[in-house]
């Protein structure tokens, strides 16, 4: 197996785990500079919460199950957002965004994810408009009555949650 993935113009975009010297000597092969595991990988701790969240209450995850999902979760986002940097490249863009993001689900095949990470993207940039609005209309409030308590600086960020696959949903949920 290659040690080592590259997409569009040749630059590594994600490398498989190797063991001692071999990942270094295939770092210096490569041309670049070791990728710190930490810097490499999702947080174990995180992807075993995920995986925790469709589970029955009482199953239990090995440890090689998370470490197989942590890889496999770190290689996808890097497939995925390197599909979408080459068409910024092409497109002479430096900004990767979340409709790049769609797109490159669609362009590596994963047709079933686009409409609902669209969705995403859309909820998800509603309510940053209304923050920025509440922001705004914060600011200028405390413009106009700086020594109102609801004016005191602080102020709720709250939490955007959302399944990519909603599991009530039966035309996009997978039965298990």
């Amino acid at each position: 197996m290659a040690d080592h993935y590259t997409h569009g113009h040749g630059h590594p975009v994600a490398r498989r785990q190797m063991g001692g010297e071999g990942a270094a000597a295939a770092a210096a092969a490569a041309g670049d500079h070791e990728i710190k595991e930490q810097d490499r990988l999702l947080p174990i701790a995180n992807v075993g919460r995920i995986m925790k969240q469709i589970l029955p209450p009482n199953a239990k995850i090995s440890k090689e199950a998370k470490e197989t999902m942590q890889e496999c979760v770190s290689e996808f986002i890097s497939f995925v957002t390197g599909e979408a940097s080459d068409k910024c490249h092409k497109e002479k863009r430096k900004t990767v965004n979340g409709d790049d993001v769609c797109w490159a689900f669609g362009a590596l095949g994963f047709d079933d994810y686009v409409d609902p990470m669209r969705r995403y993207l859309n909820k998800y940039r509603e309510l940053e408009g209304d923050r920025a609005a509440a922001a705004a209309s914060s600011r200028a409030a405390s413009v106009l009555a700086p020594d109102h308590p609801s004016n005191s600086g602080a102020t709720a960020t709250g939490h955007f949650m959302f399944n990519a696959m909603d599991r009530s949903d039966t035309n996009n949920s997978r039965q298990f």
